[in-house]
């Protein structure tokens, strides 16, 4: 399990052979709203356009390849998905995990799909203009509004009480280290043919590094594919970090390594809390024509 984490949905390039994609774990604060994905409605804290931002054109193919390698690209004018879910569109949409998907037809995280969108240059040129947070939230409800009307997704949110780790700093001092700006990590991790990847987050069994990363992909990680729960960013850290997190894999400590190699090695804790969690309830979903 290789993964490729660059930063936050869609301003980004994302490569995944783990068959899952890291998200951002903040939540705009500036309200977004986009009623559809033609466009008939836009409105982002306080900020007028006339332009209404929508996918003009979108390709959706079923993915037969049997391929493992999956990934979600973005371009300055719309973004790629190669062999993904509805599921995984969900997530990356709505900034979720896996378990805060309940309900949903059967094929739902099994039928996999290429899926290409593009919108206008006009539309292109007026995101630019928006701030980090705001241009997440219209490219995420321009996704959201994408799954509405080519996949029928109708969906609504539940609240539940359930356990969470909270990821804090921990009692002896933080042990991350901070990321030199603009380093190119010449030594770093590269790819099958050689290239060199730069800044980004990679997880294998036993084994996750970071390079010029925030904590996000850390807790990210940690959520979905070793602690298998819901992992809260209580660490209050905003800067980039180099990290190589190792520990031997055994079944015997079951989570207790992890937890170890996290305060050890990064200075950060785990810590077992009640929390509540929203939850996305699918209504209903439909295959999408082949275009």
């Amino acid at each position: 399990m290789i993964k490729n984490y660059i930063g936050p949905l869609l301003g980004l390039a994302l490569v995944s052979i783990s068959g899952t994609t890291a998200t951002a774990q903040q939540k705009s604060t500036e309200p977004a709203t986009v009623t559809s994905a033609m466009g008939r409605s836009f409105s982002l804290g306080g900020y007028e356009s006339t332009i209404e931002p929508f996918f003009e054109v979108v390709s959706i193919k079923p993915n037969k390849s049997g391929d493992a390698l999956v990934g979600i690209q973005s371009t300055t004018d719309g973004f790629t998905a190669k062999n993904y879910t509805l599921q995984k569109l969900i997530r990356v949409a709505y900034g979720v995990q896996d378990d805060q998907i309940s309900g949903g037809p059967n094929w739902l995280n099994s039928l996999r799909y290429d899926v290409d969108a593009k919108m206008d240059g006009s539309v292109a040129d007026e995101l630019q203009k928006l701030s980090s947070i705001q241009h997440k939230a219209a490219m995420d409800g321009m996704l959201q509004a994408l799954l509405a009307d080519r996949f029928g997704l109708r969906l609504h949110k539940e609240n539940e009480e359930v356990p969470v780790y909270a990821l804090v700093i921990a009692e002896n001092g933080l042990k991350l280290q901070r990321a030199i700006p603009g380093d190119t990590y010449p030594n770093g991790f590269k790819s099958d043919d050689g290239v060199r990847l730069g800044v980004g987050c990679w997880s294998q069994p036993g084994k996750l590094v970071g390079q010029g990363v925030p904590i996000a992909p850390l807790v990210q990680d940690l959520s979905e594919h070793y602690l298998h729960r819901t992992v809260l960013d209580k660490t209050g850290l905003t800067d980039n970090y180099d990290f190589a997190l190792q520990w031997t894999p055994d079944e015997s400590q079951g989570e207790s390594a992890i937890f170890k190699a996290v305060e050890d090695q990064l200075g950060l804790k785990l810590e077992s809390q009640k929390g509540s969690r929203e939850i996305l309830v699918i209504d209903h979903a439909e295959k999408p024509l082949e275009n």
